[in-house]
């Protein structure tokens, strides 16, 4: 059976409702709004200093008729991933959903509610829903230009702010997040971008961010917010590169992290932009985040008229295809803790499950340090064959009291794999340690 399927709400997620974020390690980030129809990134507005009056264009030419959230629902879960993240609003400030403070939506535009459609077709299949929102705004009225607004080169900027009111805006984005968080349902994460303090820029104190805050909890409690509210947050959101360890507090303690990666650099619809990443590359950051107790968020970008880009659909497919028979190594694993990875692999663990994923396929042998406990069997996960390994042990009469006779510490487990790599995307050898009583025993 295919392991891409959702996991089911146990005592844990009750008891701890952001549990299951530990658990899905993957998620689905779609980027959709107006600038899908230029095509030219989702900041095309500010890169070509688009007034608000002349961008409004693309709103009125928005009709996505090849939009279909449940087909994005099950390509996100056939690929793996237990949670996807739309966004409801992004800088440009067009709204994908039937908004009562603004007519600048989707509904007036096409008559959809966009966000509704993607929430229904996501529990449909299972995935909990995360919503993102744009603190910016740049065709908000009230929202004062600054260093990256597209009029911030404008000859009478400094006219067209002096009627701008950030207390309003501020009325205007709180309402809106409320009306996300009371008119879909349960709302699982809310992904806020972003603050920029500084000259010319923007800090919490602008978006009021403790009391939006407070009012997210409230209305959602069992809430997992990010960390681009200027605030804390309760995960860490590294953007385009994947952490070198585990991501830890001013205390050294590990803290709960997502890094959010694009499949071609690009976030919104970009045309001409074909630097697309390998499957295999995208997998392997997958285990990567995982082996460092943190999750992936990759981002795709419907087209102008909503549908999916080819490559996407395919490189997810490849993906998908892989989780279906190791996804275990993904799903509810974490770090394989004090055990030091060979090189040319990534570890995850799971339980007693500890799992060694071969990015670079040795010849034959592949040699384990630092087990914390026997090892029970081992197999290669794909087709559950088994691997025979044998321990160095230390010979009585040995010169070299901390080798082995064959050059490998004593305890180290060596590993025989087959001589052909296996015909899969990322191998993945399953190691099945002795229970932890056996070990005391």
């Amino acid at each position: 059976m295919s392991t891409t399927a959702p996991a089911p709400t146990t005592a844990q997620d009750v008891a701890d409702p952001q549990a299951w974020f530990d658990l899905a390690r993957f998620g689905m980030f779609i980027h959709f709004g107006a600038y899908a129809i230029p095509a030219r990134h989702e900041w095309v507005m500010s890169r070509e200093l688009i007034a608000p009056e002349d961008y409004e264009r693309y709103a009125e030419l928005f009709d996505p008729d090849r939009f279909d959230a449940r087909l994005i629902a099950r390509t996100a879960r056939e690929a793996g991933m237990r949670y996807a993240v739309l966004t409801t609003k992004h800088h440009e400030g067009f709204c994908l959903w039937d908004s009562a403070l603004t007519d600048y939506t989707s509904v007036t535009s096409c008559g959809r509610d966009l966000v509704a459609e993607f929430v229904e077709a996501l529990r449909e299949e299972g995935l909990k829903v995360g919503f993102y929102h744009s603190l910016i705004d740049w065709h908000h009225p009230d929202f004062t230009i600054d260093r990256i607004h597209p009029l911030r080169e404008a000859p009478d900027r400094a006219e067209r702010n002096a009627g701008r009111d950030m207390a309003r805006y501020r009325e205007y984005l709180h309402g809106q997040v409320r009306e996300l968080l009371t008119g879909y349902g349960e709302v699982s994460y809310l992904f806020f971008d972003f603050t920029y303090p500084g000259e010319d820029g923007k800090g919490p104190e602008d978006w009021d961010s403790e009391r939006l805050l407070a009012m997210v909890r409230e209305l959602q409690p069992g809430i997992i917010v990010n960390d681009r509210l200027g605030l804390p947050g309760d995960l860490r959101t590294p953007e385009q590169y994947q952490p070198v360890a585990p991501m830890v507090d001013a205390d050294g303690q590990e803290v709960r992290w997502e890094s959010c990666q694009t499949t071609n650099g690009s976030w919104g619809y970009d045309r001409d932009n074909l630097d697309f990443k390998s499957a295999d590359l995208l997998l392997r950051m997958v285990v990567d985040s995982v082996g460092k107790n943190g999750n992936l968020l990759l981002n795709v970008g419907p087209d102008g008229r909503g549908g999916l880009r080819r490559e996407d659909v395919e490189v997810l497919a490849e993906i998908g295809a892989w989780m279906d028979l190791h996804g275990d190594s993904v799903h509810g694993a974490g770090p394989a803790r004090g055990i030091a990875a060979p090189q040319g692999t990534i570890l995850t663990q799971r339980g007693d499950r500890l799992y060694v994923h071969v990015t670079a396929w040795p010849m034959q042998s592949l040699h384990l340090q630092g087990l914390p406990r026997g090892v029970r069997a081992a197999r290669m996960l794909h087709d559950g064959s088994e691997v025979r390994f044998r321990v160095s042990e230390q010979p009585e009469s040995n010169v070299h009291s901390h080798m082995s006779i064959n050059g490998l510490e004593p305890g180290t487990v060596t590993f025989t794999l087959p001589i052909r790599r296996p015909e899969v995307l990322l191998p993945v050898l399953e190691i099945r340690l002795e229970p932890e009583e056996a070990s005391h025993a």
